[in-house]
């Protein structure tokens, strides 16, 4: 007896692919195993196609009239779903927007800091939100702001651009920065100073080094065991105590 409701397992209805027996109705469009239409026909008859080509008759859109199937291995066609899956999370990033706070006084150094963050977040093709806010009588100079952001976005015109020339509103000044494009985009420099540190230390320097320890650490000191200093019996050969008697 066939359940009345897809498994557990399966988190909606769109995630459950019906295939070969489980498929319910009783006239199917089929799409050939060289992704040609062949039309509408019925469901034993796309089931012999699929089992004479040795594939499956895979359903892709269930919510269709009438349902659409494909003659394809099964396995064949789950890859595929997971490899368009996986395409389409790379352009999600873009998506993400991640927040870089400054201010008209800020220290040059942190001003460093908050820039190389900003390139790593368009790094990873997500956008940044610039907000410089001032606080007190720093509104009276708000060219100053303006001039702390035009450096912050000269500095990482290699990575992004800004999707509108920044504005003052309210107490601050905002503006939106677009990651540029991967072949137009600079590469981050925090990778390729890794990269560099581990082409340096790579296995091949670290056979040219001598194997002796010594050789490392001149103040090592090596013990020679003098072969005459005990004799056959066991007994040391210069013993200050030979000399005495005992009863």
């Amino acid at each position: 007896m066939s359940r009345p409701f897809p498994p557990r397992n399966f988190a909606s209805s769109a995630s459950f692919v019906r295939v070969n027996g489980k498929i319910r109705a009783r006239e199917v469009r089929v799409i050939g195993i060289d992704n040609k239409q062949l039309g509408v026909m019925s469901l034993v008859d796309a089931l012999n196609l699929a089992r004479a080509n040795g594939v499956d008759l895979v359903e892709i859109a269930a919510t269709a009239t009438p349902p659409v199937c494909r003659v394809v291995d099964y396995g064949k066609y789950r890859y595929e779903q997971a490899k368009k899956e996986k395409e389409s999370k790379k352009h999600q990033h873009a998506s993400i927007v991640k927040e870089v706070q400054l201010s008209p006084r800020i220290d040059p150094h942190d001003l460093g800091v908050k820039t190389d963050h900003a390139v790593d977040f368009l790094c990873e093709d997500m956008k940044v939100k610039v907000t410089l806010k001032f606080r007190g009588r720093e509104m009276q100079h708000t060219e100053v702001g303006f001039q702390v952001i035009k450096k912050f976005l000269e500095s990482i015109a290699p990575y992004g651009h800004p999707d509108f020339q920044p504005k003052l509103i309210g107490k601050g000044i905002n503006v939106m920065i677009s990651p540029l494009p991967r072949n137009k985009r600079a590469k981050n420099p925090r990778q390729v100073e890794e990269h560099d540190d581990e082409e340096k230390s790579s296995p091949e320097d670290a056979a040219e080094k001598p194997k002796n320890n010594t050789a490392q650490h001149p103040d090592t000191v090596q013990i020679k065991k003098d072969p005459g200093s005990a004799d056959k019996s066991g007994n040391f050969a210069n013993n200050p105590f030979a000399h005495i008697q005992t009863k």
